[in-house]
């Protein structure tokens, strides 16, 4: 039988007192470890919890090809891109990772309201310009600090190519329109964002016959990223799109093309098989016209018209339309 008798206000303070000297444990027979306790502040925003970036990777997947014909008119080959999983460091460990001479593009994404970084090797830059001007692909070290205005230009045709390329890539997620905002050669000086922020990485390596690999980086700061978090981490992407117009349009062109027949049934009578056998030449049957003349299409009654002339030429005047 089980008591209803509660505890007195006395039982409850000795019992908590006893479960406050008792030491917490994790399982029977062991305790936790405090150097395997973490604390946590639950008011934080930690931004680097957004979890598994499938959709950037998928979309980064895509560019990596895309980001192929920007290329294949500088070196006259197809090259080989690949694209390495997303990394969160923070913009100051990115830039302690590179050389202090770069090519670097800023974009403005207006969509998200917020910037994207475009990083280049130099010597990658001096390659492709040695190659787009008909010189061999070959392997260059650049010692300079600064590009000269061939460069440049090359560099140009480089970002908004990759750029146009990204649009593309990101208008299956979310259409975003990138503009240039300002071109850097030190990451000291670009301003992108606080050396503290976080940041995603994006590396992609192209690979090149004769010469060692080479990279270039496509760089999302992770504040940015934040409204379409959810949709980032999504492994289904969403059909709300915008509509294919073009291919909506050749479709229904197709359509309204399809050859259909056409046929007016004026009246519908029986006929004997004596009549038919004895049916000669300038015999006459006489029928009745109803309401209209029926109007059908492939063999099934679509309208009701009525007899009339347009031009001298015989018609048939469209009244209603028959229910299916």
């Amino acid at each position: 039988m089980v008591s209803s008798r509660k505890l007195s206000s006395d039982e409850v303070e000795a019992l908590i007192d006893g479960l406050q000297d008792q030491p917490a444990t994790a399982g029977v027979g062991s305790s936790v470890s405090e150097d395997n306790v973490r604390p946590f502040d639950f008011r934080s925003d930690d931004l680097s919890l957004l979890g598994d970036y499938y959709a950037l990777r998928m979309l980064n997947e895509r560019f990596a090809r895309a980001a192929r014909s920007v290329f294949l008119p500088m070196i006259r080959i197809q090259p080989r891109i690949s694209s390495f999983p997303p990394e969160v460091k923070t913009f100051d460990e990115y830039t302690s990772g590179i050389e202090a001479f770069m090519s670097l593009t800023t974009n403005r994404v207006d969509e998200l309201r917020g910037n994207l970084l475009i990083v280049i090797d130099p010597n990658f830059v001096s390659l492709l310009t040695n190659s787009y001007y008909g010189g061999n692909i070959t392997k260059v070290e650049n010692t300079r600090t600064e590009f000269t205005a061939t460069e440049e230009r090359v560099i140009e045709i480089i970002s908004n190519g990759l750029s146009r390329g990204l649009e593309v890539c990101w208008k299956d997620l979310i259409p975003i329109t990138l503009n240039v905002h300002s071109r850097e050669t030190n990451p000291q000086f670009a301003s992108f964002v606080d050396s503290s922020d976080l940041v995603i990485i994006c590396s992609f390596v192209v690979q090149l016959p004769n010469v060692d690999a080479a990279t270039f980086d496509i760089i999302y700061p992770l504040q940015t990223l934040k409204p379409i978090a959810s949709q980032l981490r999504s492994r289904v992407q969403t059909e709300s799109g915008p509509d294919d117009i073009s291919w909506r349009d050749r479709l229904e062109l197709a359509v309204l093309e399809v050859p259909l027949k056409l046929t007016a049934r004026l009246c519908q009578l029986p006929v004997s098989v004596k009549k038919l056998i004895h049916l000669q030449e300038n015999d006459v049957f006489p029928i009745q016209v109803g309401d209209g003349v029926e109007v059908r299409v492939e063999d099934k009654p679509i309208f009701l018209g009525e007899i009339g002339e347009v031009g001298g030429n015989s018609a048939i005047n469209i009244k209603e339309r028959l229910k299916a």
